[in-house]
């Protein structure tokens, strides 16, 4: 029995390694997202610098290590059994939750998951020693738990996000005031200073400040007290001159080596920060376990040791700055989170990633509201000058464009990193773990919201996804607190048995994670996905839309089949899986509505026949899913509502009208494919013959309700069936009409030619 302690601990420090992994993964965008958002600097000078950062931070971040000793539980009122226990508990949960919130791609905080799992897992504990004694209730609950410290934490945790936001968006709307979005000629008269302040605000108190934890600070502490305002006054004047002789021998701007030193210092503020919270409990473990040793072996002794402060392990330190680098080179994951931030701050307009609900709409509302007062109260004549400062360049991009063009400009960059690592290095001089994750995500969404990013076109998706990820917070927090006592419970119930049980749980919890991601992370564009259209004239449109209609009625013919085929099998999986790929049909369509207006101010005035003859082809094509969304739809609802199965007569008649769809749709398709539109007409003609069929099968049902049919259901799925095909056959043809009309054989059809920085039209114009 004595020997499975040696065990909890190899498998304590195991649980670290994929505790680093997936906590980096997931906090990388606190570090990275600034730099990669503006596109300033290569993702190979990044990379490098941020790793650079990480490893040094990770050497610097001893400091820290008391809060997963006596920071959240007083150590003295626990046996080492118990606290090997909690240990245990801690590890196996806080590893799950961070890779669940990875595999979201929200971001979370470790800061909070590691706390909380303490909390849970020493308050389930202390309720089953307070359970066992004849003495203690749950009133005695307090002296287990080091309650004021544990406050001070979670409360500062909180604070945190009030502050960051707030401060973001005050320092964001003064340098927006200051440089204004055309800020190249602004940043060559202020620049210099600028990039002066932010500098000597970076060094300062990450470099200087940061170092407080560490136990290299006793050799400069007596230069650096007493002096603080000298060094700030000093670095000022260095920063400032090197600002200038940067510009004037590089001939670029100082922000560039504003964010790049910004990156630097933000990662070596997270290591030094956020290293606690990976390898903390294991390095606990690891002098619990050296006490006990050394102590006797008695599992009943008092670890009153982890009071006490215990020096670094430089070795162990060294170690986790390395597995960090590592992870932040090779885990996909870190993108994938990395996403949400950069969507929810970047300055134009994208693919929304979160559905707007009803509290973002209400917040949305209310802020507005809350504007157009404070707006009257201003004068007229400051506001107007305060808006010149936030007039945006006239560029128009697509939403498509919109995710290779950078989310926002060096000015915010700069101010992200800025202020972010001003904050983050203040909490460590305190010994506060502070959630990086929270600062870095609230200061970006401040600067987002100061610089009009979240304007009246985006504001209720940018509001509902930051709701999302603080939601998510909370949840953090909820679950790590029942998870990890949970856990704890397990394991004290019966070791020898459970810890092997739930570290099984544990691998293939990770290995199955990792699985879904990488399948997802690796799809490409699938073959018949649908594309925007770049080109200026009619012809040129038909030709590059000519694809979509084809991939439309190819996907639309299949969805047609798998609901007759879904109806006469009545199988409710390939009714279910038809469902969601007109779903996903529906929305490129729509995705490709939600572009006409970049569309049409791409167009030059001779051009404006293409606008019309575009908005009618998605008009067409929106017509048509919404046919198949319906026939999609009530033929699940039938199934799965366990109604009587539709007649033979009735199958054979609905596979009849699929066979002539069917040759409708594939015989449409080849001439897409082929670009053959003279063959159009062609096809048109066949519209009589197959609406007469689908005439004649409505005419036959209301013959039989009349005579024999006895369900109501299925009369009426049928009815609405058929309808639905006479709407889908008359989209279809308008479709087909327009693209007849509209095509000239003898105007050589537009091609498109990529330059550098516009998509032109080669051929003739209509």
């Amino acid at each position: 029995m004595d020997n499975i302690y040696l065990l909890m601990l190899i498998a304590i420090t195991t649980l670290a390694v994929f505790d680093i992994i997936v906590g980096v993964s997931n906090d990388a965008i606190n570090f990275l997202n600034s730099a990669i958002g503006s596109k300033a600097i290569s993702l190979r000078t990044i990379m490098i610098v941020a790793s650079l950062g990480i490893f040094i931070g990770a050497v610097f971040s001893s400091g820290m290590m008391e809060v997963a000793r006596k920071g959240i539980f007083v150590p003295a009122q626990f046996e080492f059994g118990e606290i090997m226990l909690i240990f245990m508990a801690v590890m196996i949960t806080d590893i799950l939750l961070l890779d669940f919130f990875n595999t979201l791609g929200l971001p979370t905080s470790t800061t909070v998951s590691i706390v909380f799992n303490l909390l849970g897992a020493a308050v389930v504990m202390s309720v089953i020693k307070i359970t066992h004694s004849d003495s203690e209730t749950l009133a005695d609950l307090g002296k287990y738990i080091a309650t004021d410290t544990a406050l001070t934490i979670i409360s500062g945790i909180l604070l945190s996000v009030l502050i960051a936001f707030s401060v973001g968006a005050l320092v964001q709307w003064v340098s927006r005031l200051i440089f204004t979005f055309n800020y190249e000629k602004k940043v060559k008269n202020f620049g210099v200073l600028f990039g002066g302040v932010a500098l000597t605000a970076i060094t300062y108190f990450i470099f200087l400040k940061g170092l407080k934890g560490t136990p290299y600070y006793s050799e400069m502490k007596s230069v650096v007290e007493g002096n603080e305002i000298y060094i700030i006054i000093g670095s000022l004047v260095f920063w400032t001159l090197f600002s200038f002789i940067f510009e004037k021998l590089t001939k670029k701007t100082v922000l560039l080596f504003v964010i790049g030193v910004g990156t630097f210092g933000l990662a070596l503020a997270f290591s030094g920060n956020d290293l606690v919270n990976f390898i903390g409990v294991p390095m606990a473990a690891y002098h619990s376990y050296e006490a006990w040793v050394a102590g006797g072996m008695d599992v009943t002794m008092s670890m009153s040791v982890l009071e006490e402060k215990v020096p670094a392990e430089p070795l162990l330190l060294f170690i986790s700055g390395a597995i960090m680098v590592l992870t932040l080179w090779f885990s996909k994951k870190a993108k994938t989170v990395a996403e949400t931030e950069i969507s929810l701050s970047r300055q134009g307009e994208t693919h929304e990633k979160f559905e707007p609900n009803a509290l973002s709409r209400s917040v949305v509302k209310f802020t507005t509201n809350l504007s157009t007062y404070y707006s009257a109260l201003v004068p007229k004549a400051f506001r107007i000058s305060v808006g010149k400062s936030f007039e945006k360049p006239n560029v128009m991009i697509t939403k498509d464009q919109s995710i290779d063009a950078p989310a926002f400009d060096m000015i915010r960059a700069s101010v992200n990193l800025m202020v972010a690592g001003v904050l983050i290095a203040i909490a460590t001089s305190m010994k506060l773990p502070l959630s990086t994750t929270y600062v870095t995500f609230m200061v970006a969404m401040g600067t987002s919201l100061a610089d009009r990013a979240w304007g009246r076109e985006s504001a209720v998706y940018r509001v509902a996804g930051v709701l999302n990820v603080i939601g998510g917070w909370f949840g953090t927090a909820i679950g790590a607190f029942l998870a990890a006592g949970t856990v704890v419970f397990l394991i004290n119930w019966n070791p020898s048995v459970m810890i092997p049980i739930l570290l099984l749980i544990t691998v293939f919890l990770l290995y199955r994670n990792y699985k879904a991601h990488k399948e997802s992370s690796n799809k490409l564009v699938e073959e018949d996905s649908l594309r925007e259209t770049g080109s200026r004239s009619v012809q040129g449109v038909i030709v590059e839309s000519a694809g979509n209609i084809s991939n439309v009625v190819k996907r639309g013919n299949k969805i047609y089949t798998n609901a007759v085929n879904g109806l006469a099998k009545q199988d409710l999986a390939l009714l279910k899986k038809n469902k969601k790929q007109i779903d996903k049909l529906s929305k490129e369509v729509d995705s490709l509505r939600d572009n006409i207006f970049y569309f049409i101010k791409n167009l030059d005035e001779t051009s404006l026949r293409a606008s019309s003859f575009y908005i009618n082809i998605l008009g067409y094509l929106q017509d048509m899913t919404q046919s198949l969304e319906y026939i999609s739809k009530v033929s699940h609802k039938h199934i799965n509502n366990n109604h009587k199965k539709l007649k033979f007569s009735q199958i054979k008649e609905l596979k009849e009208v699929d066979d002539a769809m069917e040759m409708l749709f594939s015989d449409t398709k080849s001439a897409f494919d082929s670009r053959s539109f003279a063959q159009i007409g062609l096809i048109i003609n066949r519209k009589i013959e197959i609406l007469d069929l689908v005439t004649d099968k409505i005419a036959r049902q209301v013959e039989r309700t009349r005579n024999e049919e006895s369900s109501p259901k299925n009369t009426t799925l049928y009815f609405g069936l058929l309808l639905e095909t006479k709407d889908l056959l008359n989209a279809t043809m308008n479709l087909l009409e327009e693209y007849h009309d509209s095509f000239d054989s003898s105007v050589e059809p537009a091609t498109i030619t990529v330059t550098d920085e516009t998509t032109v039209d080669s051929g003739d114009k209509k």
